[in-house]
C-alpha cells in the first residue's frame, strides 16, 4: 500500500511541477512549493483523523502519509532548488522560497490538525 500511495504521489507532485511552470513558469520552483505546502497540511490533517480516531484505518493512513505524501512532497528537491537559485545570484528568490516554505508548510500541518480536530468534534 505504501507503495502504491509513493507512486501515486510521485505521478501527482510530476504532474503539479508540469502545471506550475506552464501556468506560473519555470524561474522559481512553484511546482515544489505547492506539494511540500499541500503535503503538509493533508499529512497534518491525515495523522490528527487517524491518530485520534479510527475514522480511517491504519492501512489507509500509511497509504496517504507514508506512501502518497513520501512520494508527493520533496524537501530534497526543495533543497537542490533553492542552492541552484543562489548559485546563479538569485538570492531574493532563494530565501523567499526558504521562508515561504517553511512558514507556510509548518502553518499548513497545523491547519490540517486543527481541521482534523474539528472533524473529530463534528462526529461526536
Amino acid at each position: 500500500m505504501v507503495g502504491v500511495g509513493g507512486a501515486i504521489g510521485s505521478i501527482l507532485r510530476f504532474l503539479t511541477s508540469l502545471a506550475a511552470a506552464q501556468w506560473l513558469g519555470a524561474d522559481f520552483p512553484y511546482g515544489t512549493l505547492i506539494v511540500n505546502l499541500l503535503g503538509s497540511f493533508i499529512i497534518g490533517f491525515v495523522q490528527e483523523i487517524g491518530g485520534e480516531t479510527l475514522m480511517i484505518s491504519d492501512d489507509v493512513r500509511l497509504f496517504i502519509t507514508t506512501g502518497m505524501m513520501g512520494g508527493l512532497t520533496t524537501y530534497s528537491t526543495f533543497s537542490y532548488e533553492t542552492v541552484r537559485l543562489m548559485e546563479t545570484h538569485a538570492w531574493t528568490e532563494a530565501w523567499i522560497n526558504v521562508l515561504v516554505t517553511t512558514a507556510c508548510a509548518v502553518g499548513l500541518c497545523f491547519l490540517g490538525i486543527a481541521a482534523g480536530r474539528l472533524v473529530i468534534g463534528m462526529r461526536g
